[in-house]
């Protein structure tokens, strides 16, 4: 099984950006389960509280870091990243999971994007699109089409790209 984990900086209140988030990773393990992917996880981290940005994007990356397991493929989400469809999105995990690669951890920086230290370390650098989005909505939007993607490996109706 090929773990999928999204680490992100910033906590979602209760409400219903929260509620949206539990359901796509919900649909996503599930349906990825008989496929040999899951768990579908997420860890959320504070926002570091110091005044200069850079610092900031620094301690963040250290955070985020930390809750990347060892054997885990990083994929950075950036606004400077790739484009993917959804198509291609869903190959690419399913190549990762043929390779028997054992975890792929997502990133989202907070409000000053990723350190360069960890886009570094990063395999892949995706973009959810040109415009900026706020990190609980791209938090959402990653959950949606890493659903996406196992109901196109699945051959689900869902997706009717």
């Amino acid at each position: 099984m090929m773990r999928l984990q999204i680490a992100a900086v910033g906590k979602l209140k209760r409400g219903p950006e929260r509620e949206l988030l539990a359901t796509y990773l919900d649909r996503a393990q599930a349906s990825g389960r008989t496929m040999g992917f899951g768990p579908v996880t997420q860890a959320e981290l504070p926002e570091a509280k110091l005044p200069d940005a850079e610092a900031r994007k620094v301690a963040e990356a250290d955070a985020l870091i930390s809750k990347i397991p060892a054997d885990a493929r990083i994929v950075a989400l950036d606004p400077n990243g790739r484009a993917v469809s959804s198509e291609a999105f869903a190959d690419r995990l399913r190549s990762l999971r043929d390779e028997a690669v054992p975890g792929v951890c997502f990133v989202i920086g907070g409000a000053d994007g990723l350190g360069n230290g960890l886009l570094e370390r990063a395999e892949d650098t995706l973009s959810l699109g040109p415009m900026v989005l706020p990190h609980g909505l791209a938090r959402i939007v990653l959950a949606e089409q890493i659903y996406r993607a196992m109901t196109i490996l699945a051959g689900h109706p869902y997706h009717r790209g």
